[in-house]
């Protein structure tokens, strides 16, 4: 069973950082790619951000550079780090990561729980 686990979000000042977390763990051989979304309450997700399994990256236009996605294979982690945060950016964000476990015969699709970002002075 593979599980993931966000934390890193929280309240923040306009034009502050956050760093976002997803932690897998649990029958995980390895994180192959991973995207990251916008989960407004009531509303359709919104993409943010994905990395590929070569370690392309892209971003929604939004983003404008502002945004960085990352996995670091050694601790089995998918990170967003979040800078020059505007009061739009207020939301709940949640990470979507292609997992290879041991034993199985293709990557899965698993999703963490959200993590609230909440921008405010």
């Amino acid at each position: 069973q593979v599980r993931l686990v966000e934390s890193g979000g929280g309240l923040v000042q306009p034009g502050g950082s956050l760093r976002l977390s997803c932690a897998a763990s649990g029958n995980v051989f390895r994180i192959i790619g991973g995207k990251w979304y916008l989960l407004p309450p009531g509303k359709p997700r919104g993409f943010v951000a994905v990395i590929s399994s070569d370690g392309q990256t892209n971003y929604a236009d939004f983003v404008q550079s502002r945004f960085t996605i990352s996995i670091d294979a050694a601790v089995k982690t998918g990170y967003l780090q979040l800078n020059s945060l505007g009061y739009e950016e207020t939301d709940n964000y949640s990470c979507n990561m292609n997992i290879g476990a041991f034993a199985a015969s293709s990557p899965v699709d698993y999703w963490g729980q959200g993590t609230q970002v909440t921008v405010t002075r």
